[in-house]
């Protein structure tokens, strides 16, 4: 009787400890690729489990364990990343897994601002690429971007790179993403402490780097652009500097006449001197260093004479410069 009693408590052990590890040894699964489609968010910080109830919870998959499993027998926990993903109901949790693992079922817009552009031409190619409306953008405050404190406004903070923009996401996100990038990139290059080192604040050196960007041909112009600007400023010269006249007046264009050089603007660096009061455009990372690490060189001029093929040329000479003027001159068919 003892033994038959203890027989029978064992198959009850047996039993209830069946239905307690049956979930985590064999969970319910779907097979197959699954059906149809379904977007679903996986926040930042996430865990494993986290994700796989969020799925479960969508149909996604038949149980949270079932993706906990796979994932990890995959090795792949480290591997998930946040974002919203489109995958498809009814999957089993391999395949599940496999979506998520893929670039492609990110729900993402991807927005490349390239090097150069001003502040009001970014935020057109902004709400062009991610559809949030352009008023949305020219109406955000600069104070809840956490701009540097050495900032005017967003002309030179709005850094140029590809940003991804969630589904959802504002105005607000995309250009708070922007600027703590420029701040990144600005730690990186020490640009608070170094612009001390020739002589400029902060916002003079994005300045100076802004300038380089709107006028240099290629980025191995940068550094002697901006020798051209400090042996200027360093003579008591004006600098004289088209892009900053043509910023001024709001154009884009490479034809600037002697009319142009009079327009009534602080940023008129033909009729004032010094540097203009902030940046022209946003610089990227090698315009910035070549603001903080200017070539050596005698150079007080510089005209890029073949815009078409990026030929810039520099000189001590005031002679060459005027005659590097006639050959862009030329080259623009404007003589």
């Amino acid at each position: 009787m003892v033994t038959a009693g203890l027989a029978v408590v064992l198959v009850a052990l047996g039993a209830g400890a069946f239905v307690v590890l049956k979930p985590r040894l064999s969970p319910d699964d779907f097979e197959g690729r699954g059906s149809g489609a379904v977007t679903v968010r996986i926040p930042a910080g996430a865990s494993t489990e986290d994700i796989g109830v969020a799925l479960a919870r969508a149909g996604v998959v038949a149980s949270a364990r079932s993706f906990v499993n796979a994932t990890q027998d995959r090795g792949a926990t480290d591997r998930l990343r946040p974002g919203h993903y489109r995958l498809r109901k009814g999957m089993a949790a391999k395949a599940a897994l496999d979506l998520l693992l893929t670039p492609a079922a990110r729900v993402v817009t991807r927005v490349t601002v390239p090097e150069g552009m001003r502040a009001s031409e970014v935020l057109q190619r902004l709400s062009a690429q991610t559809g949030i409306p352009l008023k949305d953008f020219q109406s955000v405050s600069a104070d809840r971007l956490g701009l540097p404190p050495y900032a005017q406004g967003l002309e030179g903070f709005l850094f140029p790179a590809t940003y991804e923009v969630e589904p959802g996401g504002t105005a607000v996100d995309v250009l708070s993403a922007m600027v703590s990038r420029f701040k990144a990139a600005a730690r990186s290059l020490s640009l608070e402490e170094r612009a001390a080192r020739v002589h400029l604040t902060p916002l003079q050196a994005v300045t100076v780097a802004s300038i380089a960007e709107a006028e240099g041909g290629t980025e191995e112009d940068f550094p002697k652009i901006t020798r051209v600007i400090y042996n200027r400023l360093e003579s008591g010269m004006p600098l004289q500097i088209d892009a900053t006249v043509t910023y001024a007046q709001g154009r884009r264009t490479l034809k600037v006449t002697e009319g142009d050089t009079k327009v009534d603007s602080p940023y008129n660096t033909y009729a004032r001197k010094g540097l203009p009061p902030g940046p022209i455009s946003n610089p990227g990372e090698k315009a910035l260093l070549a603001a903080l690490e200017p070539a050596q060189g005698d150079w007080h001029w510089f005209v890029t004479t073949d815009p078409a093929h990026r030929i810039t040329k520099f000189t001590n000479k005031e002679s060459e410069f005027v005659r590097y003027r006639e050959e862009l001159n030329k080259n623009l068919g404007t003589r």
